[in-house]
């Protein structure tokens, strides 16, 4: 790999004055600007943006904190974070947090001692206190804040959906996983669900998880057809749990979807090829990540926003784990 020595012994200049060209900083010749100019492309040089930043004073690196990157539906919110953001120029440092406060707090610091100019974060902790001393933009992705911009998916149309489709598909004995109750876009969804399956007059149960992290959900799967062996329909609270529950499923010996029917959350790339392919409710994670950089981008610009809450919809694919809808022609 390339460094700035190279790029001044190729241009025949010194380190120095390759640094003023770079950025900006002092008078360069004209003529020794395209000598350095060429010697960067011929020797395809990246600029340490750390190193820059600690001249400048300014980066171009923003930070992203992702909750469980084992869960595949967070490195979907991280690629549309990062494609639009190098767009732009921008470049991305990705903290995997494993849902833990302490984790969590140290890639704050590290963002810190990087000089990143904003940060984006997937956070799973219920206080964010930590964040309201940062002297550069946030923005919140598949969480909410009454005091950050965020994105997120319409939560409570999803869990309505869920309910919506079981019910029309002839489930009677309904198991709603209720996602972390300190994350309010996990009870949106409990509260769409809720709502319909009331409106529905059906029997419901409801089982809290603690949390999406992906080690759990073997657990809650078992937990599940142990205190509710009779249920012949799931509301997972996303699709890594909605796995597990197909799985534990197919060990019981249960049919699917004849005895039960399940439904995830999210539609992470491996749900169509489950066995049987997973039916759930889509999240638009890519076109998520996306929508928080621009908003981040914005904030970096120094530019108003319009709208600091963005609610991006939701639909139902039908796959094999639930039956065909009953109608009443």
């Amino acid at each position: 790999m390339a460094t700035i020595k190279d790029v001044a012994k190729k241009a025949g200049v010194s380190v120095a004055t390759v640094s003023r060209a770079m950025n900006d900083k002092g008078y360069v010749h004209e003529n020794t600007r395209k000598l350095i100019d060429e010697a960067i492309r011929e020797l395809n040089y990246k600029p340490n943006e750390v190193a820059r930043s600690l001249y400048n004073k300014k980066s171009r690196l923003i930070g992203l904190i992702l909750p469980d990157i084992r869960n595949p539906f967070f490195p979907e919110l991280a690629r549309g974070v990062e494609d639009k953001m190098q767009e732009h120029g921008f470049r991305l440092i990705i903290g995997n947090a494993d849902e833990q406060l302490d984790k969590e707090l140290d890639y704050i610091e590290t963002f810190k001692q990087n000089n990143v100019i904003g940060l984006i974060s997937a956070s799973t902790n219920a206080v964010l206190t930590h964040y309201e001393k940062l002297s550069f933009p946030l923005v919140l992705l598949d969480r909410t804040s009454d005091h950050h911009p965020s994105v997120q998916a319409d939560g409570y149309e999803g869990g309505r959906l869920a309910a919506k489709e079981l019910v029309s598909r002839g489930s009677t004995r309904i198991t709603l996983l209720k996602g972390p109750v300190e994350l309010q876009t996990a009870q949106e969804r409990f509260k769409g669900a809720v709502d319909e399956l009331f409106n529905a007059n059906v029997h419901f149960d409801v089982m809290t998880t603690a949390s999406f992290a992906f080690h759990n959900a073997e657990y809650w799967a078992k937990e599940l057809f142990e205190k509710y062996p009779d249920t012949d329909g799931v509301i997972a609270s996303n699709d890594v749990v909605a796995a597990a529950v197909l799985h534990e499923a197919h060990r019981l010996g249960k049919k699917i979807p004849e005895q039960l029917q399940i439904i995830g959350f999210d539609d992470i790339p491996f749900s169509q090829f489950l066995y049987p392919p997973l039916s759930t409710i889509r999240q638009p994670a890519y076109e998520m990540g996306r929508e928080a950089a621009k908003l981040l981008i914005r904030q970096i610009n120094g530019e108003t926003l319009e709208a600091k809450r963005i609610q991006l919809p939701v639909q139902f694919i039908e796959r094999q784990t639930t039956r065909k809808e009953e109608r009443n022609d």
